[in-house]
């Protein structure tokens, strides 16, 4: 936990360094850099403070929300620093005009952006379901840090510009030569010809939609990415028979042979309880140590495993739900008769084995367990007094050794005092029929006057659930494979076995929480665009501008989806709260395109003029934003330290479908406002004229009938 943090304190201070020196690559200037950059630490720190008040620590889940916070808290301060920064350049205000006239201009704009990205958290913050405790505090983190961003560039920003910030020499010149100049003149020729081809534009915007639903299912789904914690836990059974001194052999060599790899530090076996079963916990060394990950190390164990015969084995990662079992494929089979679950279990089991994303199957229930079976002779027990549960009582208190019996005192400390037969003990027949139960007609008698003991076969444990008997098939997922798809094929292996009236299945563990947080995550996803619409709607005072701003949302999604996919990485819950950041990230563009297109024709400029020129002003701050916020994330996304590996999937997500889709926004945003300027020219009746006399022309003979 400790190397995860420091992984993430650190990639929260170089991600805000390559933020801030995104605004020198476009201004070229030292005190528009640090105005920028100053923003960050004024609104991560007052951040702080509204944690404080949540009763939120700095943890794992907070100092991630804070690490994707970077690019975003510092897109504020750019908008309204670079419309300072044009209005010096290009107007020649004085720096303390220039920061009124500019922050008044861009003020609605930059509130509308962030007020529509804190509205998407509110649903995250209030998600149900397992994800909850995950979410939560991400989500209000990321909602404080935003809002807080919005006061310092109001307020900070203004007034350092307005006190430090001036232009160079020949920094008049450079928004006209360079390679920003050259960007803006090819970005113009496209929009020129996507205004006069807008058909042509709508038509691509429509296929990258419908892209959506192939990505979605080549990338699959999982729960939360296997963290490299550097661990693996594996376990052995052999037949039943099998005496402890070959289990305990066995151990030893299998030890050597996992030991004998260069990838692993520590190996530790353990043989204690059953004779024919073994454990072992495995130590990696540290992953930049390492070429190989913690999952192709768990499938290097496994390859050891297999060359044992008469051998049933897994190869465990480390529980994301915890507990002490885990597989992430865990499938519950109920039904009235015990037997028919257990051949049910095991051809299911036979089945799931042939396909390749499956490993480790291994059904709960085994009915050929050696044991000693007591049968009591209730009458002969009733004739002397003693009870059914005063026998049960009894043995369990010597064989589990679970039942506290006293404590022990030792100064201030006081310890449970436990009792259990021997090992050697518990094994033998005879020790157990001398065994004393209590009887309210005699005090006590030996347990073989009311039953007889012998050795037989069953099952070590039986699970019942609402008066039926359950049986799990547990198995894990192979590396490289999404837990959707596992699932997928389990459930198709129990329906090809065919389960019989009164039998049913489902899955608990990773799938269930899995099903759960992706209807959570959905709802979410909904109200979230609700509240956008509802936040813009009242920002721009229309219900039209908001709909061509949001028109953006699902051209993103595909391009993030052929992120995860072209990096092997599947939508996991990381990604998906990535992917309401790249919602909230999308939209910013086509707001700050809206809002100056609507100021520039309440001036009086035409509408094709007005959006030419809106957008080649906003061109800069739009790039701007969007290279800081892929700046900030770059190191989350390269994936370097402890607990990488889950934080990487949220920036790839991000960094993918911003980029990508960065052009097509561009683009779809002007060639929609188009048409809706079109649309608004025309009065109602003129339509409803038009759509009328169309209705008319259709049911109206022709002069052949």
């Amino acid at each position: 936990i400790k190397a995860s943090v420091h992984s993430l304190i650190e990639h929260l201070i170089f991600g805000s360094i390559l933020a801030s020196m995104v605004v020198w690559l476009f201004i070229r200037n030292w005190r528009a850099v640090l105005i920028a950059a100053v923003a960050i630490p004024a609104s991560i720190i007052a951040t702080f403070t509204l944690m404080r008040g949540m009763d939120f620590s700095l943890n794992n889940i907070t100092l991630l929300a804070l690490t994707l916070a970077v690019g975003i808290v510092i897109d504020d301060a750019i908008i309204v620093l670079e419309n300072i920064f044009r209005f010096m350049e290009e107007k020649g205000r004085d720096r303390i005009r220039a920061s009124i006239e500019a922050t008044k201009e861009i003020g609605l704009a930059v509130m509308a952006t962030t007020l529509s990205l804190v509205i998407i958290f509110l649903p995250i913050a209030f998600m149900t379901g397992y994800a909850r405790k995950y979410v939560n505090s991400f989500g209000w983190t990321m909602a404080m840090a935003i809002l807080v961003s919005l006061l310092v560039a109001f307020t900070l920003t203004p007034m350092m510009s307005s006190r430090f910030l001036k232009l160079g020499a020949g920094e008049k010149k450079a928004h006209s030569e360079g390679f920003l100049h050259s960007v803006e003149v090819l970005y113009l020729r496209m929009l020129h010809w996507s205004l006069a081809h807008r058909r042509a534009i709508i038509l691509i915007c429509l296929i990258t939609f419908l892209s959506t639903f192939g990505f979605y299912h080549l990338v699959g789904r999982d729960w939360i990415p296997a963290d490299d914690q550097s661990e693996l836990i594996s376990s052995y059974t052999l037949p039943e028979g099998t005496s402890l001194e070959k289990t305990t052999m066995l151990a030893e060599d299998i030890a050597e042979r996992v030991i004998a790899l260069p990838e692993v530090a520590l190996v530790q076996s353990f043989t204690h309880g059953r004779t024919n079963h073994a454990h072992f916990f495995i130590v990696l060394v540290p992953p930049s140590e390492r070429s190989r990950t913690h999952t192709q190390m768990a499938t290097a164990v496994r390859e050891i495993l297999s060359t044992y015969r008469n051998m049933t084995y897994n190869v465990r990662l480390p529980s994301v739900l915890g507990g002490e079992i885990y597989f992430p494929i865990a499938a519950v089979i109920r039904g009235p008769e015990l037997t028919q679950l257990a051949e049910i279990s095991k051809q299911a089991a036979g089945r799931m084995m042939n396909y390749p994303e499956l490993v480790d199957v291994n059904p709960s229930l085994n009915l050929n367990t050696p044991e000693l079976q007591v049968k009591v002779d209730r009458q002969r027990a009733a004739d002397i007094g003693v009870r059914m549960t005063d026998v049960s009582d009894a043995v369990r208190l010597f064989y589990s050794g679970e039942d506290e019996i006293t404590r022990f005192k030792e100064g201030s400390e006081q310890y449970p005092v436990t009792m259990q037969l021997l090992p050697e003990q518990r094994d033998n027949p005879d020790v157990l029929a001398r065994m004393m139960v209590p009887s309210t007609k005699l005090g006590q008698v030996r347990l073989e006057n009311v039953a007889t003991i012998g050795r037989g076969a069953g099952p070590a444990s039986l699970q019942r659930y609402n008066r039926e008997f359950q049986v799990s098939v547990y198995a894990n997922v192979a590396s490289g494979y999404p837990l959707d798809l596992a699932a997928a094929h389990t459930v198709q292996s129990i329906k090809e076995v065919g389960l019989p009236a009164g039998y049913s299945y489902l899955f608990s563990g990773q799938v269930k929480v899995l099903e759960e947080t992706t209807w959570n995550l959905l709802l979410a996803m909904l109200l979230a665009s609700i509240f956008m619409y509802m936040v813009l709607a009242a920002q721009f005072e229309s219900f039209t501008y908001p709909f061509i701003i949001m028109l953006t949302l699902p051209l993103s999604v595909p391009f993030a989806l052929f992120s995860l996919w072209i990096t092997g990485r599947a939508l996991s819950l990381w990604s998906a709260l990535g992917m309401f950041l790249l919602l909230g990230i999308v939209k910013k563009n086509g707001i700050l395109q809206v809002d100056y297109t609507n100021r520039l024709r309440a001036e009086g400029m035409p509408v094709r003029d007005a959006i030419i020129e809106a957008n080649r002003v906003r061109l800069r701050p739009i790039l701007m934003t969007t290279l800081s916020i892929i700046a900030g994330l770059i190191p989350v996304a390269i994936g370097i330290g402890a607990g990488s590996e889950q934080r990487a999937s949220i920036a790839v997500t991000i960094i993918g479908g911003q980029t990508l889709c960065l052009l097509l926004t561009l683009l779809v945003v002007p060639v929609a406002y188009s048409y809706l300027a079109e649309f608004e020219a025309v009065p109602w009746t003129d339509w409803a004229a038009r759509l009328l006399g169309r209705a008319r022309d259709s049911i109206r003979p022709s002069n052949n009938d």
